[in-house]
């Protein structure tokens, strides 16, 4: 187990280092840094003004290994827009888009895991006829009219709900379900799948067999192998999640590190926009690795991979 951790840890690392050389030359590949900040009216001698105050004519390594340095100490610079370290404001985003993370995640896996497993164990009933509509209805649904469908219910008919902000739990619960509903459906085919697959297996007819009860069939032969592909399923979501909550932050005005991402883009902040790059890579690739260490735990036969 231990040889095998410290194989993906080896990968993850370098994966990680890809990602950030990758993150860095989104500042060359979009053109003049040093043109894009001074604007459209400036002179050749103001362009090259600012090459030399942010360092732009220096060799394009050096300036990765000195930004990667402070990276790695938590420096990345100032925002050219908010004039404002840019470790500070996404720390100050981040707890939002983290939080609306990992609520969507546990209402997707909470609610799609049962449902499939209920759907597996009664194919071609009821509430697998159910399962399969709320996999449709999901995959269907935009993210942006489902949530503004739920402030027009919820908020605004009903007053139940705040329909913005980000102060109390129940600013979170129309953004959890809004998010986490989008992830539902491939997270309940895959388990239904992998159910189906497993109860039709030579050991559960023989767990049935020795007399072993139908929720231990279930819980400890079935699920457990059946979840394997669930759990790196779940791993991706929330690395998307993470990083794709653009949209849902915008709808519910909470303004999380998505938000950010988005304001960044468009105001030509390419500091910010390359650190959250690589922030958001980071957490992909760290709920990867936990992923695969979780699945070799779950299955022996995943170690000598």
């Amino acid at each position: 187990m231990l040889q095998f951790i410290l194989k993906r840890l080896g990968l993850a690392i370098l994966v990680a280092f890809t990602v950030s050389f990758i993150s860095f030359s989104l500042l060359f590949l979009s053109g003049d840094p040093a043109a894009a900040l001074a604007g459209e009216t400036a002179s050749g001698e103001d362009i090259e003004a600012i090459r030399r105050v942010y360092g732009f004519d220096r060799p394009m390594m050096v300036q990765y290994a000195d930004w990667l340095l402070s990276a790695l100490r938590g420096d990345f610079g100032e925002s050219y827009y908010f004039k404002l370290p840019v470790a500070g404001l996404i720390a100050d985003r981040l707890s939002v888009t983290m939080t609306l993370g990992v609520c969507g995640i546990s209402f997707a896996l909470l609610t799609a895991v049962p449902l499939g497993v209920a759907a597996a164990v009664r194919p071609n009933s009821l509430i697998d006829r159910f399962a399969l509509f709320m996999s449709v209805a999901g995959q269907a649904l935009p993210s942006f009219w489902f949530g503004l469908i739920l402030i027009v219910v919820f908020a605004i008919k009903l007053g139940w709900l705040p329909p913005s902000g980000a102060a109390t739990w129940r600013h979170f619960v129309m953004p959890t379900i809004v998010l986490g509903y989008y992830a539902m459906p491939a997270i309940m085919r895959l388990t239904r799948a992998g159910m189906l697959e497993v109860l039709s297996s030579d050991y559960i007819r023989t767990a049935r067999a020795k007399g072993a009860s139908e929720t231990r069939v279930m819980f400890k032969h079935a699920l457990r192998n059946a979840i394997i592909p669930v759990v790196s399923l779940a791993a991706v979501q929330m690395g998307f999640m993470l990083g794709g909550s653009i949209v849902v932050e915008s709808i519910f005005a909470l303004y999380g590190a998505g938000y950010l991402a988005w304001e960044s883009i468009g105001r030509n902040d390419l500091p910010t926009v390359q650190a959250l790059i690589l922030i958001f890579s980071m957490f992909y690739i760290v709920f990867t690795f936990l992923a695969d260490v979780l699945n070799a735990w779950l299955d022996p036969r995943m170690r000598s991979s």
